[in-house]
């Protein structure tokens, strides 16, 4: 006697279409995790729904028991009737909030620990929601209450957690408590986070001053537990390093650093940081960073070094005013090289961009396209590698048969090649690149022969070597230290 599905009870057929829906998304989840990239613009316009979505779930899951409690009393026992058709919408609900959830992570440039938590919360609110229904409705077994019980207790338990993972990526890690009076955190013996505290040497500059504006405004986008565009401001190195789109501050330039550009745009700008509906920077927190950026943003400043640097967090007259841009100068620098950069963007799309809107400088960004770009397409941008500041090759298929092209691109400030085939041919070819400041080669084949070319770029600030050959206690030179990073 066989076995046919089309037999099995109405009740086990959807349990287990709606079972094989779930461990489908943990296999999205698994396979393609958020990386802090940007793509798939249709993705991200569906993932935008998931904050309308997932409270939805929410209360469903969270009316169940109080349907359960009420229906023990006979007057009201009519409620537990329709406990099965709720729990199945909060199962296919938190299903799909957690699909839109993945596509607005997957495709909207975040990642990090925070992330990765409530994503799998969704995932796990759904099954726990399947197994309620399940052991609610087709098991008859001696311990199906029980079971049930214990599910339902766990799936009130994972929304509750979940839903605290969800308000703490889009209101900061202490939302809860940032506001809380003095007398509770003291009656409940909750201090202020040193997570959330400085970490850096108060009797520097940047410790000082510095440090706090991030702490304060961007560690809740920017830091160990969310890492929006790649770009973690929680320590000096990392935020010298930058994030998906190259260094954010350019020593002694202040115009030029995108992290004061951002955080001086009008708070309606879609671009500006911190994001609407946050509190913007004040005029001193912003006089503050323009002082120390055009100081040489070093970390070693002395925090009484800058003169006429403000000392309350309360705002001053001064306002940071920039030139308007000139359209008809920013046509002509871009002139001469503009009809192949309109080919090339329509070959490229969403790839290469110019860095900003008013430099004719390029900034071609092919990590999304991973191992569908390599060395042929790299080459097509020859006529415009002279203009190119910023390029990201991470996880393409780019060899060291691009060697002599990277080395081509005088004007080169930032190379991200990490998980490439580069070697030291490669790195031997960026010789006499005198604006390079970073270069990331985490994760490709160079060995420590390649730091002596890296002493000679006058402009190198860091050079990381992560997972390569170079052991982290290698021996380098005087030139190097501070600058090799892992």
């Amino acid at each position: 006697m066989t076995f046919s599905l089309r037999q099995a009870p109405l009740r086990l057929r959807l349990g287990l279409l709606a079972l094989g829906l779930i461990l489908l998304l943990s296999a999205l989840f698994v396979l393609l995790p958020p990386d802090g990239q940007e793509r798939a613009p249709w993705a991200q316009f569906l993932g935008r729904f998931h904050l309308l979505s997932v409270h939805f779930p929410i209360a469903l899951i969270l009316v169940v028991p109080l349907l359960e409690l009420a229906g023990r009393d006979r007057r009201l026992s009519y409620l537990r009737s329709s406990v099965d058709f709720v729990l199945a919408l909060a199962m296919l609900s938190s299903l799909g909030a957690a699909t839109l959830g993945w596509c607005l992570a997957r495709s909207g440039g975040y990642s990090g620990r925070l992330v990765t938590q409530h994503m799998w919360g969704g995932v796990s609110v759904a099954f726990v929601c399947w197994l309620c229904w399940m052991a609610r409705g087709y098991y008859r077994g001696p311990h199906s209450g029980l079971i049930y019980t214990l599910a339902l207790l766990a799936a009130v338990g994972l929304v509750s957690w979940t839903g605290y993972r969800g308000g703490q990526l889009s209101q900061g890690e202490n939302h809860l408590t940032e506001q809380m009076p003095a007398a509770l955190r003291k009656l409940i013996g909750l201090s202020v986070s040193s997570e959330n505290l400085p970490r850096s040497n108060p009797a520097y500059f940047y410790g000082a001053h510095v440090e706090p504006i991030f702490v304060e405004h961007c560690y809740s986008c920017h830091s160990a537990e969310k890492q929006k565009g790649r770009l973690r401001l929680d320590s000096y190195d990392l935020l010298m390093r930058g994030g998906k789109h190259g260094v954010v501050i350019k020593t002694g330039n202040v115009k030029g650093s995108e992290l004061f550009h951002r955080v001086t745009l009008s708070s309606s700008d879609d671009d500006a940081m911190p994001p609407q509906g946050k509190r913007p920077l004040t005029a001193n927190e912003v006089k503050l960073l323009e002082l120390w950026i055009a100081a040489g943003a070093s970390s070693t400043l002395g925090a009484n070094a800058i003169k006429d640097a403000p000392t309350s967090p309360e705002p001053v007259a001064a306002e940071v005013v920039f030139a308007e841009i000139d359209p008809a100068a920013v046509a002509q620098s871009r002139a001469p090289l503009a009809a192949e950069v309109a080919k090339l963007k329509q070959r490229f799309p969403d790839l290469l961009d110019y860095e900003s809107r008013g430099s004719a400088n390029l900034v071609i960004d092919a990590s999304p396209m991973g191992a569908r770009f390599g060395d042929d397409d790299l080459a097509a941008l020859k006529s415009v590698s002279e203009q190119i500041v910023i390029a990201d090759l991470s996880g393409t298929a780019v060899t060291d048969r691009s060697a002599a092209l990277l080395g081509g691109m005088k004007h080169a400030r930032v190379f991200r090649l990490t998980n490439t085939k580069i070697t030291d041919a490669t790195v031997s070819a960026l010789d006499g690149l005198d604006q390079l400041e970073s270069l990331d080669l985490y994760g490709t084949a160079i060995t420590p022969a390649c730091l002596k070319v890296a002493e000679r770029l006058p402009g190198l600030r860091h050079l990381y070597a992560g997972a390569t050959k170079i052991p982290p206690d290698a021996s380098v030179s005087e030139a190097m230290k501070g600058k090799l990073l892992f």
